[in-house]
């Protein structure tokens, strides 16, 4: 198969890429730049572990082919620190013990991620249609809620 050159912004840095035309952008972000933070999961689009942000929109990435994000701006979890620190949602997931075994956090950070740009002082029930398409195995749901409402307004810089 015959190679296509895109070009990307990952995480504030820009890239030139030769992909191929089947190849999906979760397969690029792992496996290319080894931006592993990203999960691959189900991939089907049910089970959340591999969202990243679109210009702006939470997408599962295993659904995306790399060819359609051609000049797309793409923010994965590596990309919410800041400086070194870590992002205050990440934080807040740590405070809250949201994290359990892990596996669906980064896509669970990146859709409440997406929410708190359009909406700074959801509801719970905001929250938890938001991360709805995100699946936790380990049922840490209520500490994810409170980790996500822990933020919510308080940070212009989500």
């Amino acid at each position: 198969m015959k190679k296509t050159t895109i070009n990307l912004t990952i995480n504030s840095k820009p890239y030139e890429l030769a992909v191929l035309p089947n190849q999906t952008l979760l397969d690029v972000l792992r496996d290319e730049l080894g931006l592993t933070g990203t999960k691959r999961g189900c991939e089907i689009g049910e089970c959340g572990a591999c969202t990243v942000i679109v210009d702006g929109k939470a997408v599962n990435s295993c659904l995306v082919l790399a060819v359609a994000v051609d000049g797309c701006q793409i923010l994965t979890v590596e990309g919410l620190m800041q400086n070194g620190k870590l992002h205050p949602l990440q934080q807040s997931f740590i405070n809250h013990d949201a994290v359990h075994c892990g596996f669906c956090t980064p896509g669970m950070l990146m859709s409440a991620w997406e929410l708190l740009q359009e909406n700074p002082t959801p509801t719970a029930e905001e929250i938890k249609l938001a991360i709805a398409g995100n699946l936790c195995r380990c049922t840490g749901y209520q500490q994810i809620i409170a980790a996500i409402q822990a933020v919510a307004g308080k940070n212009e810089n989500h």
